[in-house]
């Protein structure tokens, strides 16, 4: 029953952050927005398999109504968080395209990471990362 109870939880907030994050997001820089990501401390849904987790979460925002143009960042925010209230340690990748960097407008991509494994969007070749978070 505990199981079950811990499992409906996790989809009740999981739901309830995926259509929030948008309004969270907009008009945010990088940093505030790694702020809102990071959960409180405990690990309520330690016991849930991460890669169950990461399922879930690409569910959760298979249909977006907003952020359509940023989904690996809805993705990895919700997936990073959440991972880490099942008590895992993942990683938070951010990159930009090689090839936009002198360009007017970069591309950017973000993907997770749990113990070396990719977990979540992986990012082409040509992507360089500039920026991570999480871990050990």
């Amino acid at each position: 029953m505990h199981e079950m109870k811990r499992a409906l939880g996790f989809r009740l907030s999981l739901s309830l952050w995926a259509r929030l994050l948008p309004l969270l997001v907009r008009g945010r820089r990088l940093a505030e927005l790694l702020r809102r990501a990071e959960p409180s401390p405990g690990t309520p849904y330690q016991g849930l398999a991460a890669w169950r987790i990461v399922r879930c979460v690409k569910r959760a925002c298979r249909r977006p109504w907003l952020m359509r143009d940023q989904p690996c960042l809805r993705e990895g925010l919700l997936a990073y968080r959440f991972l880490r209230r099942a008590g895992y340690r993942p990683v938070l990748h951010f990159g930009v395209d090689r090839g936009s960097i002198a360009t007017t407008t970069m591309i950017a991509h973000c993907w997770v990471t749990l113990d070396g494994e990719m977990m979540l969007n992986p990012p082409p070749p040509r992507y360089i990362e500039i920026h991570r978070i999480g871990g050990a």
